[in-house]
């Protein structure tokens, strides 16, 4: 899962929330200094990647990919099932998409002395492209899934992923739609 799914399986705690989206800059035992609310999003965040990386539905999602997209899968079913959570947000949240991701951004900014260097920067990238409510358009999701290419240091195909998986929109919605539940659940029921 991406950043809006971790922010919103995070709940209404902003700790949580903010370490919902840091767990992705942050390696190895967060500092001690950190809130607690922020040390229990970042170990939130590290239990929802585990979860959601053995899920049968996930991995069945996975299979569908053929090589050299098959490698990738996983970088493009993070970012696509964040495509397809903004795209039904109501669906999923009492709060429209554009709110919760002004609210987001908006913590980031106020919480920017407990950001590392890498996520101050992804903060201002999340400002300047209306992140993560952009993830619904499908140009959004095509730059933003290259620019994990460039930063890869092997050659690879996301640059040319969205075709993909936009041709695979129908069996990825409905993985996504039987996966997601159970992921609010484990979330929901999750305790540090």
């Amino acid at each position: 899962m991406n950043h809006l799914a971790h922010a919103l399986l995070a709940g209404a705690d902003e700790g949580r929330i903010l370490g919902g989206v840091l767990g992705d800059f942050v390696r190895g035992t967060p500092d001690a200094a950190l809130p607690t609310g922020v040390r229990e999003g970042i170990a939130l965040h590290r239990a929802i990647d585990g979860y959601t990386d053995r899920h049968p539905e996930v991995l069945a999602a996975r299979a569908l990919f053929e090589p050299p997209y098959r490698r990738y899968a996983g970088i493009a079913l993070d970012m696509w099932f964040d495509h397809l959570l903004a795209r039904d947000f109501a669906r999923w949240s009492p709060l429209p998409l554009p709110a919760f991701s002004t609210d987001l951004r908006e913590l980031l900014r106020r919480q920017d002395a407990l950001l590392p260097v890498t996520a101050r920067r992804f903060a201002l990238y999340m400002q300047a492209n209306d992140l993560p409510a952009a993830y619904a358009e499908p140009v959004v999701l095509d730059r933003a899934l290259a620019g994990i290419g460039q930063r890869l240091q092997r050659d690879n195909p996301l640059d040319r992923m969205l075709p993909v998986l936009q041709e695979m929109d129908a069996p990825l919605q409905a993985r996504f739609d039987a996966f997601f539940p159970q992921l609010q659940r484990f979330a929901h029921e999750w305790t540090p």
